[in-house]
Parts: structure tokens; C-alpha cells; sequence
């Protein structure tokens, strides 16, 4: 028997495939404008490796989760990134997942879900904020981690995207330098992680889940700013998925 999880985000959705015990593979698409398609997308693809209802249990969760018409179940994101968090881990962890609309702070505890707090939609502490300020710097995500190194912390103080995206257009129609917005964006993402982090955990073992995971810079700045070494793995963006399909284990 099969078990997959999916988990369909706002920007990427993931699944990953149980063999009985045994994982046995992980992939991403992208979302796109239609979670709907991208669940289309994701059947074709689970056919083509001979997954049907007949051999597989399915559960999705994420922001798309009612999109998966074939699921045999769905379930909300906090169990399923706590369960897969504890997997990858392997032990009990503050999870902090930077998802494209929201992020997320979870505490497991003996590998359950005891407490999470979530920010507001509208708050500049998500991954959305990061591609979009991104994107008016002119440059990928990527590049503008690896230039904020290089650069002085610049206050961005504005809590919603749209006030932060014009706060950055002022900054450089006012001639600062992209190195120094760059390193006041990554700042306010991490500042915005930590406060999160401070109004429901007394727990200093995190581990950073979803899309940034595998970002050296983020992790170092998280790090600095909850002044705790904050873990990750390269299946970090799998960890609602590997969550969804250990819910599907436990189906009758």
C-alpha cells in the first residue's frame, strides 16, 4: 500500500509518497493561479507512476487542500508540518515555516501539535513578502539574500506588504543603496519570525520548514535573531507533505 500526502501551497505544492514504511519519492509544481489544475497535474502525475485509489490512501492539506477531490482525507497544515517536522527531526522542535501567505510558529511536543501561532495574512513576515520586495529590487530571492550580506541594516518598519513594498520604493527613489534595503528586508522577515517565536515557546530547538529552508542566509539571520541555532534539512519543504502522508498511514 501507498500513502501520499499532498500539500498544496499558495506558491508551491508538494507531495510526498510512502512504500508502506519506506519513503519512496518527493516532488514539487508549482501552483500557479489554479490550486484546482495543480491538483489536476499532481493525479497525472501520481497515475504515471501507477498510484490510484485502489493501492494508495491519499491525504492533502496546505492552502489548497479542499482542491484535491481525490484525497481520502484533508488536514489542516499545523498537524501535518508538526507530524513531519518530528519525522525529519527526529525529535521534539519549535517548527517555523515561512509559507507564501502566512508563517507559522508550532510547538511538538513528544511528536504532537501542542501549541502555534500564526500571523496575519496581510503581515510582512512571509514568503510573499520576500519574492515581492524581490522583485522591486529587481532581483530574485536568491540574489537578494546573497546581497544583503553585503549591506547595512536599513529599519522597515511597515507590518503590511503593501505599505512595506511602497516603504522600499522610497527608499530607492531617496538613493540607498540595494545592498542596504536587501539586508532591511531579510531583517524584517527575521524580526517578525522571532516575535512570533517569543508570544507562545519557551522551546530554542527550531527548525525552519517550507520554501526558505534550504537558505543559508535566512537560517544565519534567523539564528542571530532568536539567538539559537535554528536547524533545517533538504526536506524541509517537504515537511507538510511527509505530515499528510503519515495521516494517511493511519487510515482505515
Amino acid at each position: 500500500m501507498f500513502y501520499v500526502g499532498i500539500d498544496i501551497g499558495s506558491t508551491a505544492s508538494k507531495v510526498c509518497i510512502f512504500n508502506g514504511d519506506e519513503m519512496e519519492n518527493t516532488f514539487v509544481l508549482p501552483t500557479g493561479w489554479s490550486s484546482v489544475k495543480t491538483a489536476e497535474d499532481i493525479k497525472e502525475r501520481l497515475e504515471e507512476l501507477n498510484l490510484n485509489k485502489d493501492n494508495s490512501r491519499i491525504v492533502a492539506t496546505g492552502y489548497g487542500r479542499v482542491s484535491v477531490p481525490y484525497a481520502d482525507k484533508t488536514v489542516t497544515e499545523i498537524t501535518c508540518h508538526g507530524k513531519g517536522a518530528y519525522y525529519i527531526l527526529g525529535e521534539d522542535c519549535t517548527v517555523v515555516d515561512i509559507g507564501g501567505q502566512d508563517t507559522k510558529v508550532i510547538t511538538v511536543q513528544d511528536g504532537k501539535v501542542t501549541n502555534f501561532t500564526m500571523n496575519d495574512k496581510c503581515a510582512a513576515g512571509t514568503g510573499r513578502f520576500l519574492e515581492l520586495m524581490a522583485n522591486t529590487l529587481g532581483l530574485s530571492i536568491t540574489e537578494m539574500c546573497e546581497m544583503s550580506e553585503q549591506g547595512e541594516e536599513i529599519t522597515i518598519s511597515s507590518m503590511c506588504t503593501v505599505f512595506a513594498e511602497s516603504e522600499v520604493i522610497s527608499l530607492i527613489g531617496s538613493g540607498k543603496r540595494r545592498e542596504d534595503i536587501a539586508c532591511g528586508v531579510v531583517d524584517s522577515i527575521a524580526s517578525k519570525v522571532k516575535s512570533l517565536c517569543q508570544k507562545h515557546s519557551d522551546s530554542f530547538n527550531y527548525f525552519l520548514t517550507g520554501g526558505l529552508s534550504t537558505n543559508k542566509y535566512i537560517i544565519k539571520k534567523l539564528s542571530e535573531k532568536l539567538q539559537s541555532k535554528v536547524k533545517a534539512d533538504e526536506l524541509g519543504r517537504y515537511a507538510g507533505a511527509i505530515g499528510a502522508a503519515l495521516v494517511a498511514k493511519s487510515l482505515k
